[in-house]
């Protein structure tokens, strides 16, 4: 269960609403999701946290399905679940296949178990994987 008050448009202010049109806009749809419904209770933090994710997520030199991905890794990593599911079904949309799926899981499993087993060894890093 949510700490806050999950902000629905009838109830929003005009700053919410900007937002919440913009994320429809933006989305092709009608749903605006919990996370930002919950992010309302403080129009200057929705607003800045809506404008940085179409900036992040925007396409460029990574295509929006492998930022999806990442996000996904990251989401797992951090044990956020509601981020997990949200952006597995963006990744979807984007045309994430069963068997891609499958693919990612493996690489985050293997990563999760190589991470504890080095961070638990203390494996100071090798020179040659240092920046320059």
């Amino acid at each position: 269960m949510t700490t806050v008050h999950l902000v629905e448009y009838k109830e929003a202010n005009d700053a919410v609403r900007a937002v919440f049109d913009d994320i429809r806009e933006t989305r092709g749809s009608d749903f605006i999701n919990n996370f930002w419904k919950a992010l309302a209770n403080n129009p200057e933090q929705l607003q800045r946290t809506w404008e940085q994710l179409k900036v992040v997520m925007a396409p460029g030199t990574l295509d929006p399905l492998t930022k999806e991905l990442i996000y996904i890794a990251v989401s797992a990593a951090n044990s956020c679940e509601y981020c997990v599911h949200s952006h597995t079904a963006a990744a979807r949309a984007k045309g994430l296949s069963d068997e891609q799926y499958g693919e990612l899981l493996a690489v985050v499993g293997m990563a999760h178990h190589t991470n504890g087993l080095v961070t638990t060894m203390q494996v100071e890093v090798d020179d040659a994987f240092k920046a320059g």
